[in-house]
């Protein structure tokens, strides 16, 4: 299971509509080395894998232990050290949906070849006037969600070609009740630094998953998938 919002949906799409082989392939988020070993039970390619704390990259590093062809670093999403123009295609799962998008985007398109594919999820904003409980999980996460019809025009206006788009919203039940109950089962199996972190998240999960269920936040908190290409 994926513990992103898209679960591994996102990853099948990604596939089903790239052409992955031998491609240089930049996954953002730590959750994304799941996407990326379903990617490579499918074709070869080169996967890098960035995340932005000490925690995450020793989790990350982990699950990605005895395969060569993930290599997971730390670095800032919007200013990272790759070089320009060096990936084929860039993987983002909910990872860049905060109040860093934008120069998040333009990292991106830097390091992104002419022609070259971004496959991104963005958690949106089904209202344009959220209740306060939703804005509450979303300043409490540094979320910034683009409202749904925006999010097409949003890439299109940063000179993308869209030519994909998937609504994932009906992943969120599934995000929200199945993970937060993966990390409660396997909280007993972390040593004392994994269990700190995923604490802390499953404290998130629980109170964002609360939200959702049982107090009407499926009906203003969305998840999308867009591919497009760098014009």
């Amino acid at each position: 299971m994926i513990l992103l919002p898209g679960g591994s949906e996102q990853a099948r799409y990604f596939l089903n509509h790239y052409g992955i082989a031998n491609k240089n392939i930049l996954m953002i988020g730590s959750g994304t080395v799941d996407a990326a070993k379903i990617v490579l039970q499918s074709a070869a390619a080169k996967i890098e894998v960035i995340v932005e704390d000490h925690e995450s990259l020793m989790l990350a590093r982990l699950a990605a232990e005895n395969i060569p062809a993930i290599n997971v670093k730390l670095m800032d999403y919007e200013y990272t050290d790759f070089s320009t123009e060096q990936f084929d295609a860039v993987y983002a799962q909910g990872s860049i949906s905060d109040v860093r998008r934008n120069k998040i985007v333009k990292e991106i398109k830097r390091i992104l070849k002419p022609g070259g594919t971004i496959c991104i999820g963005e958690v949106v904003n089904l209202s344009k006037q959220p209740p306060n409980f939703v804005q509450d999980i979303w300043d409490y996460s540094n979320l910034n969600p683009l409202f749904t019809d925006d999010a097409v025009s949003y890439y299109e206006q940063r000179n993308f070609e869209v030519f994909w788009e998937k609504d994932l919203s009906d992943t969120l039940k599934a995000f929200y009740t199945g993970s937060a109950k993966l990390l409660k089962d396997n909280m007993d199996t972390l040593n004392d630094s994994q269990r700190s972190y995923y604490k802390k998240l499953l404290n998130k999960m629980s109170h964002e998953s609360n939200a959702y269920l049982k107090l009407g936040g499926d009906a203003y908190m969305g998840f999308k998938l867009i591919m497009a290409r760098k014009k």
